[in-house]
């Protein structure tokens, strides 16, 4: 198969993007991000079936080979993942936010090591009992990367839903926070995993507050400059450029640095998006950069949640896997209700945030593109190949069935509870 160039790549991407988009919005109405995941899904398993049918066929190489020579990963954490965090923390309401910070701060750190040890636990369980020999290192490793939730998939659905606006900023908080949280509890298990680092308490936690704590300062600080050097200009497009030098710069510091990229894009998006729209722009400056990362945010998505159907052609079709995969989406919705749970509970004084808090944060925590990410870039082995399985099954889940239902669910939860106090609004 003749080389692809990134340029090539990138025009296929998109042009699939538009076509299936088209396609879903003509014929199936399904929110864009679950109608391009399963659109992507249903042309793997065709290209399967294909070759099954014709065995002289190569479809199903060449689009494998595709896949590969794209390396979702480096797309995904060396790419469109500083964009995305960027243009996801810039819509999200700071004043909102702010009343949920707590929760946020306990969902994105206490939460993912929560869920990660219990999807640990459970999945050494689960995989003993298939059959498959997957020591329990490797499983905090699965719980890792499975914590993080990716609720972007649904946000707009739950706008529409009539959702609370402090419940709707947590939310997306947490999902902007805990996915850098992940990531760096992901490369601290990795590391002990495959014996390059000792395991050691001390040194874990000072890597895991170099990469966060140090990761949000540089956020900060690259929000700000970018800040004050909008407030001194009026000329929409240096601001805009502004805006994705903070995203491109940033993010390649961030990594040269050695701290979390996706918590500084985080804290970047926050600060543009709140103080930066606030007092530093003009009408047509801010009309212009919401536009244009609203833009960028669906653009990127699209070709995310494409790719995540696409890659559906990487599994090993293999019984138990796919077993062991089924029973990792009952795992890791259990730990995420304990992890949920017990945070809201023993908070609801001090914020309570409505009966919608608990189905929501449970059913709309959606595993997403970075848990993909992650599973590939493990090294090769069969212990890859039985987590890149249920990662896959868990997020096709997720994305599908949470992310295509969350929206019904809450608007039955706030007829449920119109029907229980007669006048309330809804």
């Amino acid at each position: 198969m003749q080389e692809i160039s990134p340029f090539d790549a990138a025009a296929i991407l998109i042009v699939l993007a538009a076509a299936l988009g088209y396609l879903n919005h003509r014929l199936l109405g399904l929110p864009s991000t679950v109608g391009l995941t399963v659109m992507g899904a249903v042309a793997s398993l065709g290209v399967i079936l294909y070759d099954q049918l014709l065995p002289a066929s190569m479809l199903a190489e060449q689009l494998s080979a595709f896949l590969r020579d794209l390396d979702f990963h480096a797309t995904l954490m060396e790419g469109m993942l500083s964009f995305l965090l960027f243009a996801g923390a810039m819509h999200v309401d700071w004043s909102h936010m702010r009343k949920g910070r707590w929760l946020i701060l306990i969902f994105s750190t206490v939460g993912v090591l929560i869920s990660t040890v219990l999807v640990g636990y459970a999945f050494l369980a689960l995989t003993s009992a298939l059959g498959i020999a997957i020591p329990l290192i490797w499983c905090f490793v699965f719980g890792s990367l499975i914590s993080p939730t990716d609720p972007v998939a649904v946000m707009g659905v739950m706008k529409r839903a009539a959702m609370p606006d402090t419940l709707q900023a947590t939310v997306a908080g947490e999902s902007l926070f805990n996915d850098g949280v992940g990531v760096v509890v992901f490369s601290i298990l990795l590391a002990i995993a495959l014996g390059t680092e000792p395991f050691s308490l001390s040194l874990a936690a000072g890597h895991f507050f170099q990469e966060a704590i140090g990761g949000g300062v540089l956020g900060l600080v690259a929000g700000y400059v970018a800040y004050r050097a909008m407030r001194s200009i009026d000329d929409y497009n240096i601001e805009v450029m502004i805006s994705l030098a903070v995203v491109m710069g940033g993010y390649s510091l961030a990594m040269a640095l050695h701290v979390s990229g996706p918590v500084a894009m985080a804290v970047a998006g926050l600060m543009i998006g709140n103080h930066g729209v606030a007092y530093a722009m003009s009408d047509v400056t801010r009309d212009y950069l919401i536009k244009f990362w609203a833009l960028i945010d669906e653009i990127l998505n699209a070709v995310l949640f494409l790719l995540i159907g696409l890659e559906v052609i990487a599994l090993a079709f293999e019984g138990r896997y796919i077993l062991a995969g089924l029973g990792s989406i009952v795992i890791v919705m259990a730990a995420r209700a304990i992890a949920v749970g017990i945070p809201l509970r023993a908070m609801r004084r001090a914020i309570d945030m409505g009966p919608l808090a608990f189905p929501t944060l449970v059913w709309g925590g959606l595993r997403g593109g970075i848990s993909v990410a992650l599973a590939l870039a493990l090294p090769d082995s069969e212990i890859r190949t039985a987590l890149l399985v249920a990662t896959y099954v868990v997020v096709l889940f997720a994305v599908i069935v949470q992310g295509g239902t969350i929206g019904g669910l809450i608007k039955w939860i706030n007829a449920r509870m119109a029907d229980e106090t007669p006048g309330a609004p809804v």
